[in-house]
């Protein structure tokens, strides 16, 4: 086991050059109307056996190790624990940011139109990709371990397809000024519902692998009591929160260190018992931050941590997923048709549905087809549930590279498809508020 000081040194190192990758990558993807996220996700593929492994294996092996062998056994090397827990830290303070902006009052006037059009993205892509999961188990070629079956197979594609990627649409929300626009709050709203069912569907996958259908009663009945709780006493004892702040700040005075902590253990606690149930770290997150009172407090803590997120931790998260996509597994023609059929049923299943069930519910064709291509995100989400999945033993690493080149391609063409479709059209048509806040640039 390496010493604790020459692992705090490499993970130093780790994030510098993640970081360095990143800033390269910006201004042509800028160029490309991408939003940063997408350049820091790449720049996480690029560092992993894909690219760097392929040019230069030795420096890619070294720079990231992902094992270590300790008295004749291979264990996970504790570099790559410390990108993972970096990781998972990012995407538990940017949900938590995410709930704090969420717009609730715009939401409850669009209810359902909200319901209706988050049916359609949860029920069409379910559908089509478990069929496409049932497929792949009765043709073969090493998309799942022997051990699955095709309805479980089926499920776990579902979900796959299914989930639109909350923390990076959220991201492509702020950048595209969305925030406090009927179009931005509904997409937000939707991909919350989307990401429900596509988390109840893998608890149901995990807990059939495990023989135990109590997993998934934990987590819908840890979900709701959660919720419950936190949108009702815990919102009222938020509010003594926010009150208390406003009367230690002085005015210019940056955040009482009090508050802040105070706020740090509430996210954290729910993050912990999120993940306890089983509905996973990032909706307790969110679920906390949706229940912070607004003004203030929330103004001074997403200044306060925004910019350390979303360009210094998250990054980790990025890396550590592609470490795991290795591009080589896809060159066989197998593979390449189901990679194919994969995509065009993300785009299709997802982006078509909701665009037509928002047509349906009174948006104009404009507004309804950017609101099915922001939908098409699916980013951090799916990456989450691939390493879940990975690691539970339910996919293989061929199905995880798949997964996530569907992954890349469909969260890189809903900025550029969202602003094709919208045009030029004014913000007022929108339904816009007010300005949003743009997430902290560099």
């Amino acid at each position: 086991m390496p010493p604790l000081a020459e692992i705090a040194m490499h993970f130093f190192l780790q994030m510098a050059v993640i970081l360095a990758v990143y800033r390269l990558l910006w201004p042509l993807f800028r160029r490309l109307r991408q939003v940063q996220v997408v350049a820091i996700m790449v720049a996480g593929f690029l560092l992993g056996p894909s690219l760097l492994g392929a040019i230069a294996p030795q420096l890619q092996n070294w720079l990231f190790p992902q094992k270590i062998t300790i008295d004749g056994v291979s264990v996970t090397h504790p570099s790559l624990v410390a990108l993972y827990v970096v990781g998972q830290l990012g995407l538990v303070l940017y949900m938590f940011l995410v709930g704090m902006a969420f717009n609730s009052d715009i939401f409850a006037r669009h209810v359902r139109h909200a319901t209706v059009t988050s049916f359609a993205g949860i029920a069409m892509p379910m559908l089509l990709g478990g069929l496409v999961g049932w497929t792949m188990v009765e043709v073969g070629g090493g998309f799942f371990p022997d051990e699955v079956l095709g309805w479980q197979a089926a499920l776990f594609v579902a979900a796959a397809i299914a989930i639109t990627a909350f923390p990076m649409l959220a991201w492509i929300v702020y950048d595209s000024n969305l925030l406090h626009t009927r179009l931005g709050t509904m997409a937000l709203a939707c991909a919350a519902a989307d990401d429900a069912a596509a988390w109840i569907l893998l608890a149901a996958v995990i807990a059939a692998t495990k023989g135990s259908a109590a997993i998934v009663l934990l987590a819908l009945a840890g979900a709701v009591a959660y919720t419950a709780i936190m949108v009702t006493v815990g919102r009222r004892l938020l509010r003594r929160l926010g009150q208390w702040a406003d009367d230690r700040a002085t005015p210019g005075e940056s955040l009482p260190p009090g508050a802040l902590v105070i706020a740090m253990l509430v996210m954290l606690g729910g993050a912990w018992f999120a993940d306890l149930v089983g509905i996973y770290s990032v909706f307790g997150a969110f679920v906390a931050g949706a229940a912070m009172p607004r003004g203030r407090l929330a103004d001074l803590l997403r200044e306060r941590i925004e910019p350390l997120t979303a360009f210094v931790l998250l990054p980790a998260f990025f890396v550590y997923s592609g470490l795991n996509t290795t591009l080589s597994l896809v060159f066989e023609p197998t593979t390449l048709i189901m990679l194919l059929v994969v995509l065009v049923v993300a785009f299709v299943g997802k982006g078509v549905s909701v665009a037509l069930a928002a047509r349906s519910q009174g948006l104009d064709w404009r507004e309804a087809g950017s609101l099915g291509a922001l939908m098409n995100a699916r980013g951090l989400m799916e990456l989450i549930l691939l390493n879940i999945g990975l690691n539970a033993g339910i996919v293989t690493p061929k199905l995880y590279t798949i997964l996530a080149i569907m992954t890349i391609v469909t969260t890189f063409a809903a900025t550029p498809l969202h602003l094709w479709i919208k045009g030029h059209r004014p913000a007022a048509d929108d339904e816009t508020e007010s300005p949003a806040p743009a997430l902290a640039r560099p």
